[in-house]
């Protein structure tokens, strides 16, 4: 059978690149794709170690001449963030991502595509199974849990590695070089539910928030995207100040990281309040898109009567004190950016994302994903978080903690990159300090010293049904790594 990226150019990538679209790899699910990691390190006769937090190490020796040189770690996470719109019958726990060539263009249909981070696994592959390329001595780390809380590389062995020089593949700009990273943290609040009888003759309708572009916590947060969630609570506050209503259920957002697209509430009202209520969402919906008709133009606000009313008939809904309690939280909620740097213009220091709302009969959850390139400001977001909580006597818990990564001013390897970069394009590369995320401020601290420079090839709207990947970038990018891979006996010769 014809693969459907067969002919593109380089090949291995692209073939490897396939291969891993065939397997569910969503965050907390990379059992499988921690496997055929394995049984591709044991046919290609490669050293390999693989935890019980399924990371993955797979160790290469230096090609001739290039012995003497320090290893070099490439790394890469191996999970992928699992949206969807909502009439996607996709099941990322056991269907491929059906993969599609527009052009230039890899991408599907309403979902994410797993380029973030998928294509850093498809070149270490590449790397590791050439026989005719320069290298030093190669260390391929493939983490798991880093769209989730960073579990693999908190929990990695760093005796299981020498190299002390890394290079990151989890950036998304083709010809920029990232040079630091964002630090963060998720803030879960817990609400208890306590229940009432619906009121018998109530109406039900369904209240949706959908349309929007969501995209990436962290590298998206600037551009004043609309939040389904909370846009949500300021329908439902405002609401509440309107007249009575009954709250059946809420939920929005699928990732803490990725600013949500779709969220939803099912309410009840007194049949004498229904054409009120039609009203205000018809008046708050006119408001709301002309709001973001910049930044979110497909949004929109639907009211749908609710398709099971009949059963509803003696059911339970939240509480007075419940409901005012869910509603006061995700109104209060910081979300967006909560500050510019003053060090590097442009930047964004700290931000929050009220990336999910889960409800059910015992408790409602909401989780923030909090980011900050400066750890006083996380430390003060996190304080804030605490300070909200024990205001509206909530429960919070504080999870995945990780370092930013701090500018090298004295980096080696980025000179290198520099070097080989202007060598290749006339041009210098772009030099990136970025707010989302990376591994690397949790490997800096477990290997003392390393060297770290992260690059990646164009992958545009990560984390939505959108993401797509640049074939032409993905080239690019591919033989500028092998570039500096050949050229690293610069590094020797620098430090003689």
């Amino acid at each position: 059978m014809r693969r459907i990226l067969e002919g593109l150019d380089p090949e291995q990538v692209f073939y490897y690149f396939e291969e891993i679209s065939k397997i569910p790899r969503g965050t907390g699910n990379e059992k499988e794709i921690s496997d055929y990691l394995v049984s591709f390190a044991i046919d290609n006769r490669l050293e390999v170690i693989k935890d019980q937090f399924f990371n993955v190490i797979i160790k290469k020796p230096a090609s001739s001449g290039y012995e003497g040189l320090p290893h070099v770690i490439l790394q890469g996470h191996m999970d992928m963030v699992c949206e969807k719109n909502s009439d996607s019958a996709h099941d990322f726990s056991k269907d491929p991502i059906p993969l599609k060539v527009d052009g230039d263009i890899i991408h599907t249909e309403g979902t994410t595509l797993g380029a973030d981070n998928g294509i850093a696994l498809a070149y270490m592959l590449s790397v590791l199974s050439s026989n005719d390329l320069h290298h030093p001595a190669i260390e391929a780390v493939f983490t798991s849990g880093e769209e989730g809380s960073m579990s693999g590389a908190c929990n990695i062995d760093a005796g299981h590695l020498s190299g002390k020089l890394m290079i990151n593949m989890d950036a998304e700009s083709e010809g920029r070089l990232t040079i630091s990273s964002a630090g963060g943290a998720a803030a879960k609040f817990i609400i208890d539910v306590r229940l009432e009888a619906l009121p018998e003759g109530w109406l039900g309708y369904c209240i949706f928030v959908k349309g929007l572009k969501g995209g990436h916590s962290g590298a998206d947060i600037h551009k004043n995207r609309a939040n389904a969630n909370k846009l949500l609570a300021r329908i439902l506050y405002e609401l509440s100040t309107e007249t009575c209503f009954k709250l059946k259920s809420i939920s929005g957002g699928n990732k803490a990281n990725a600013i949500p697209r779709e969220s939803k509430a099912v309410i009840f009202v007194d049949p004498s309040k229904e054409s009120l209520l039609l009203e205000k969402i018809c008046v708050w919906e006119q408001m709301i898109v002309k709001e973001y008709e910049i930044s979110d133009p497909q949004l929109h606000v639907v009211l749908e009567p609710e398709p099971n009313q009949k059963q509803a008939v003696g059911s339970s809904v939240f509480s007075e004190e419940t409901k005012q309690k869910l509603i006061q939280c995700m109104f209060l909620i910081p979300d967006g950016v909560q500050g510019m740097s003053s060090r590097i213009k442009g930047l964004v220091e700290s931000s929050a994302n009220l990336g999910i709302v889960k409800a059910d009969h015992s408790e409602i959850t909401i989780t923030v994903d909090l980011r900050s390139s400066e750890p006083n400001k996380k430390r003060y977001l996190i304080h804030l978080m605490k300070c909200l909580a024990k205001l509206l006597k909530c429960v919070i818990l504080i999870r995945s903690d990780y370092p930013g990564w701090k500018y090298d001013p004295d980096s080696k390897l980025r000179a290198l990159f520099q070097r080989v970069y202007r060598d290749q394009y006339g041009k210098d590369p772009e030099l990136k300090a970025i707010h989302a995320g990376l591994e690397c401020g949790i490997l800096s601290e477990k290997l003392s010293g390393v060297d770290i420079v992260a690059i990646g090839p164009n992958i545009y709207e990560a984390h939505t049904p959108n993401e797509h990947l640049s074939i032409a970038s993905a080239k690019n990018t591919y033989f500028f790594l092998l570039a500096v891979l050949e050229n690293m006996k610069e590094l020797v010769h620098e430090n003689s």
